[in-house]
């Protein structure tokens, strides 16, 4: 693994959102289309007898009814929906979750605990989280190598001993000690 990638197994609940946007199959595409600008999102649950039937996203309302010049108001969200619904488990990781996607082709996974939705995870998500991670293994490798590199020469950062911000910290058997601690250290 290289120190520009780091994995970890982040449960898909720590990443995904909670309350989905769900609407009925019985529904139009014009309620469909406004209950995604009311929520903000891209994509409809489809419920029927509050069980998840399929998913219903913007491609879905522009590829299968305005792109063929269908009457919105006259299609229900049941003729369009993407199904089976492709789902996870509350319990699996980003990691899983990822692998699912890519297997199954879609950007959005709805997220199950005992088969009711109770969230959803998108490419999004994953690759917002991918990228805070990478950029704070990023920091921390910077650390390291500031650490293990300043043999005897001064750095910035906080000091090992007092914990003050310094200019002038130098490693000293493992620690990044400043002038002061240097001096204290020598004197004890």
């Amino acid at each position: 693994m290289d120190a520009n990638h780091f994995k970890i197994d982040v449960p898909v609940k720590e990443v995904m959102r909670y309350n989905p946007a769900t609407i009925g199959a019985e529904a139009t595409v014009p309620k469909a289309a406004a209950k995604m600008c009311k929520k903000g999102v891209g994509s409809c649950i489809v419920l029927q007898n509050n069980v998840p039937k399929g998913i219903v996203t913007e491609e879905d309302i522009n590829c299968k009814v305005v792109a063929k010049d269908r009457k919105p108001g006259d299609v229900y969200v049941s003729e369009i929906m993407s199904t089976p619904l492709i789902t996870i488990d509350i319990d699996k990781t980003v990691g899983e979750a990822t692998h699912m996607m890519v297997k199954n082709k879609v950007r959005r996974l709805p997220v199950v605990d005992k088969s009711k939705v109770v969230g959803i995870v998108t490419v999004r998500d994953i690759i917002s989280v991918s990228n805070e991670m990478n950029e704070i293994m990023s920091d921390l490798i910077k650390v390291n190598h500031n650490y293990e590199d300043s043999n005897g020469s001064a750095t910035s950062g906080v000091c090992d001993n007092c914990n003050l911000m310094s200019d002038d910290l130098v490693f000293v058997d493992g620690r990044m000690l400043c002038s002061v601690c240097r001096i204290s250290d020598d004197t004890d």
